[in-house]
């Protein structure tokens, strides 16, 4: 098969959960222990580092990535879903796997998976596993992909297990109540394993304290940085008595949470790693160049400014929202699509009204219909037209959009990738807003 080929087969045999929701849940640890065991646990040749959460564990993954990589050791990065290419799941020191494996991988092991029926992500977390092995790396950041107690991700035993936050997403599959969801989350956290969270309180910290107290694992909660700057080119600068003038890459303003979180995970991985302070300087400078982190407040351009951002629930969009009202514009242009199983109402009741909005859906089954989207936003105050492609709303705002104007894209992580895809075939310079 061609690489091609292969990744149609991956979508046909073992439907993406972001493609079709939770029909492509699977419950239950027991193909990944499967796959683990077929594939002689592979993950247990390096060390690794576990995080969840329910916003920021992309944005910290990279960031651990980058800054171990800057500090000279091999790092794998295993993360979801991907914007363009299926290989911007694994990589290794920012570089996707190579198309060659993703096909060899698939072809040797077909017949086994065939006979256990995985879900997607069971099968590719044992591709990442695998590869790292291969390629021999010193540490994987791992990402998890719904939930922690029943993600197949954990079969892993790491070195560190960071849960971000938690805030309402996934309440089908996960629970509907905060604390449902930080027992699930809770679920990495491994007996003698240090435990990092990065921003919890109340009832729910002590979700993670009573899991943390039973295992024997050490507990330690981030504090917030004490001085940060949002300046003008879309950068974070942190002042902290270890690192004072720290530059970050990511500008959206949930970084700061982040920053926190990466900075505490690096006093506790200061016993088992060398971590110069030139290594964190530079992994938070050139986070993006290292691994190739897209779509977190992502400047594309300047006149009109346009930007880009994944953040699909009520957590993510409260940022969203508050960076939105710092920016200077004459107009604010809204390209905006979800999918179809959030909370839709929870979501467009804290967008801002002064504002045109192109609603549109992604090209997935999983997409809320444009025409219902507005119909909904509509009771909101939000006004706007519908637009049956991603394509078409952006064409749209930017046609209308003048040069000292703004226009947002998001709502999905699947607007955002219908987006740069766009951009992409278009031969945008993403590097260079």
């Amino acid at each position: 098969m061609t690489y091609e080929q292969t990744i149609e087969y991956l979508y046909r045999a073992a439907p993406m959960f972001q493609q079709i929701g939770a029909a492509a849940y699977k419950e239950g640890m027991e193909n990944s222990y499967l796959i683990d065991e077929h594939l002689h646990q592979p993950h247990t040749k390096y060390k690794t580092i576990h995080v969840a959460g329910t916003n920021g564990k992309g944005s910290t993954s990279h960031l651990l990535a980058s800054i171990l990589q800057e500090a000279g050791y091999k790092v794998g990065l295993y993360t979801s879903p991907h914007l363009l290419d299926f290989r911007e799941r694994i990589k290794v020191n920012g570089q996707a796997a190579s198309k060659q494996f993703v096909i060899d991988f698939v072809s040797e092991h077909q017949p086994f998976f065939e006979s256990i029926q995985p879900s997607f992500f069971e099968l590719t977390t044992g591709m990442a596993f695998q590869y790292f092995a291969e390629q021999q790396v010193d540490i994987a950041v791992i990402e998890v992909g719904l939930g922690g107690r029943l993600d197949c991700t954990n079969v892993i035993t790491p070195v560190l297990s960071i849960i971000t936050n938690i805030s309402f997403d996934h309440t089908n599959l996960l629970g509907n109540t905060l604390e449902a969801i930080a027992w699930e989350k809770a679920g990495i956290i491994k007996p003698n394993v240090p435990a990092l969270i990065g921003e919890a309180e109340n009832e729910i910290l002590d979700v993670f304290k009573k899991t943390a107290e039973t295992l024997g694992a050490s507990l330690v909660v981030a504090l917030s940085i004490q001085s940060c700057i949002n300046n003008n080119s879309g950068h974070w600068i942190f002042n902290t008595p270890e690192y004072p003038e720290l530059i970050d890459e990511l500008g959206g303003y949930a970084q700061e949470k982040n920053a926190t979180t990466v900075l505490t995970a690096l006093s506790i991985l200061n016993s088992q790693f060398s971590i110069p302070k030139d290594a964190v300087y530079r992994g938070f400078r050139y986070v993006i160049e290292n691994t190739g982190l897209m779509g977190r407040w992502q400047i594309i351009r300047h006149h009109p400014k346009i930007v880009l951002d994944t953040g699909h629930n009520v957590g993510g969009m409260q940022y969203i929202v508050h960076q939105l009202e710092s920016e200077t514009y004459d107009h604010l242009h809204i390209v905006f699509g979800m999918v179809n199983d959030k909370d839709i109402s929870a979501v467009l009741a804290l967008l801002p009204k002064n504002a045109q909005y192109y609603f549109t859906q992604a090209s997935i089954p999983r997409a809320l219909d444009a025409d219902l989207l507005a119909s909904q936003a509509a009771v909101f105050g939000l006004q706007g037209a519908a637009y049956k492609t991603v394509e078409a709303a952006f064409s749209a705002a930017r046609q209308q959009a003048a040069s000292t104007d703004f226009i947002f894209v998001g709502g999905s992580t699947f607007i955002v990738a219908d987006a740069l895809q766009i951009l992409n075939n278009q031969d945008f310079d993403l590097s260079k807003p």
